[in-house]
């Protein structure tokens, strides 16, 4: 028997055409299948309600939003500073536009919590004194570094020490510094540490505190170095900020200079560190002068965005789904970081869907709480205090959805989806009945430092789900924490398609 697409229902067909085409048998078990497959819990008014706001949500308006944070005016949205207050102002009075319930601080929509944080002043320099060919190679900003955009200010030159991961564990037999004198000179570290939570978790979880930023910073510091160079060539506020140190994020190129006519090359060495457990650092023979200026602030003050749909169920009012995305880039360093894949998608997709959820006269038994988050970058200290302040119990959480990310591409992607296959269910369900994407789920151990601010929830045993989006075409320059995060790389419709499955999806699980 022939059916009729539902979707012809959903996009508007004018139903009087439909008895100019088809026998009225084939109409009337249509609407019949149409209704039994396809009806809203709450009935058919709801529905229609539900698919009225469905329709709404563009990627017209989403792609706005991501062009409005990514502008000059928010200078980047460094936690602590002006420009991201300003951006947190901004998406604070669309809530209220939207009516939503302020659930920040005092009744505002702000949650502040302390955030140091560090200005950086001018690009900074980079220049190797003595390579082989004799003279001096002057580095290129954002080519081949970044001023460490938590540096102290300040100029130095001195010797480069190889010092690898940059590691002192006695526990684990290990020293990096073991043998070599860098007091008064540059140390070349490279991020992260010789073990892999995927190959050995046992191994891994003893190495684990050693595999932050902050360690490497410090631990360098006490073994008297006077600068960083540090093998991580992106924009990094997720450092702590140390007196009279200078560090450098480099690249590839910076590296394969001070190891050239060593006779070691930077991989071999770290390949053998990896599979040895040893250290292999040494003098360089090389001198580079380094040059940041910055600006400190440790009276900073950063701040989470949060608002609120209440629930009717005075019995599920401590259970509520949240939605979150982090507000937060990197600033200006000292360039324009715009931030547009990274966060500003993410926002842009969680206030399309907070409009939707506001204005489609659904009556919700959960509360809906949307959460912007402030410092993810800067250590994911806003959805860290965020968890540590809860005033209901973690444990009541029916959801949290977090969007990172996910301006780019053809597919999505749903972070922890396996850990949570219940939840990922309700997600699956609204794209296969209404978007069609391309739709994965993985796993998450959830045991390396937290590089995103699902973390904190799913070590609360919160059930979570972060979206990302994969699949975009490449393009010849890094976008990730750099100055080329733009607008133009985005894909407005998966947003558009992301939006949509959120909404279906929160209706669903606040419904329940």
């Amino acid at each position: 028997m022939f059916i009729l697409n539902p979707k012809l229902l959903n996009d508007g067909v004018n139903v009087k055409k439909m008895f100019l085409f088809y026998p009225l048998a084939i109409v009337i078990a249509s609407f019949s299948l149409l209704y039994a497959q396809n009806i809203n819990r709450k009935g058919s008014s709801d529905r229609d309600k539900m698919l009225s706001q469905f329709h709404k949500i563009s990627s017209n308006t989403i792609l706005e939003y991501v062009k409005e944070l990514a502008s000059n005016k928010y200078e980047g949205r460094l936690t602590g500073s002006s420009g991201y207050d300003a951006a947190a102002d901004w998406a604070a009075a669309l809530f209220k536009t939207w009516g939503l319930t302020p659930a920040g601080d005092n009744g505002s929509f702000l949650q502040k919590f302390p955030n140091p944080y560090t200005l950086v002043l001018d690009s900074g320099g980079l220049i190797l004194n003595n390579p082989q060919t004799g003279g001096k190679i002057a580095y290129e900003y954002e080519k081949d570094f970044y001023p460490g955009a938590t540096s102290d200010s300040g100029e130095i030159t001195g010797e480069v020490v190889f010092a690898g991961y940059g590691i002192t564990a006695p526990e684990l037999n290990y020293d990096d510094y073991a043998g070599i004198d860098v007091k008064g000179k540059i140390v070349l570290l490279n991020p992260e540490i010789p073990a892999s939570p995927d190959k050995d978790t046992e191994t891994f979880m003893k190495w684990r505190p050693y595999s932050f930023h902050d360690y490497k910073m410090k631990n360098a510091s006490s073994h008297g170095a006077a600068g960083v160079l540090y093998n991580y060539q992106i924009v990094n506020p997720n450092c702590v900020f140390i007196k009279n140190q200078i560090h450098i994020e480099v690249g590839s190129r910076v590296v394969s200079d001070l190891f050239a006519g060593t006779g070691k090359t930077f991989s071999e060495l770290i390949k053998k560190i990896r599979t040895e457990k040893q250290p292999a650092s040494f003098n360089t023979g090389k001198s580079v002068t380094m040059k940041c200026r910055s600006e400190f602030h440790p009276e900073g003050i950063g701040s989470n965005v949060i608002a609120k749909i209440e629930g009717t169920d005075p019995n599920l009012k401590d259970a509520p789904v949240i939605i979150g995305a982090h507000l937060d880039h990197l600033g200006m360093c000292d360039k324009l970081m715009p931030g547009a894949n990274d966060n500003a998608s993410g926002v842009a997709v969680l206030l399309a869907a907070a409009e939707a959820l506001s204005k489609c006269g659904l009556k919700f038994k959960r509360p809906i709480i949307f959460l912007l988050f402030g410092a993810e970058e800067q250590g994911v200290k806003g959805s860290e205090f965020y968890i540590k302040n809860l005033n209901i119990p973690a444990g009541k959480i029916k959801a949290f959805l977090n969007l990172e990310s996910v301006g780019r591409g053809e597919g999505i992607g749903a972070g922890s989806g396996k850990n949570y296959p219940e939840l990922f269910k309700v997600i699956e369900s609204a794209n296969n009945e209404y978007v069609h994407r391309n739709l994965s789920a993985s796993m998450n151990s959830n045991l390396a430092r937290p590089r995103q601010d699902a973390a904190h929830f799913l070590w609360a045993h919160i059930p979570t789900i972060s979206f990302g989006t994969y699949g975009a075409p490449p393009v010849d320059v890094p976008v990730y924490h750099t100055t080329y995060d733009r607008p133009e790389i985005l894909t407005p419709e998966i947003m558009e398609d992301l939006g949509r499955i959120v909404f279906l999806s929160v209706i669903d699980l606040a419904s329940e």
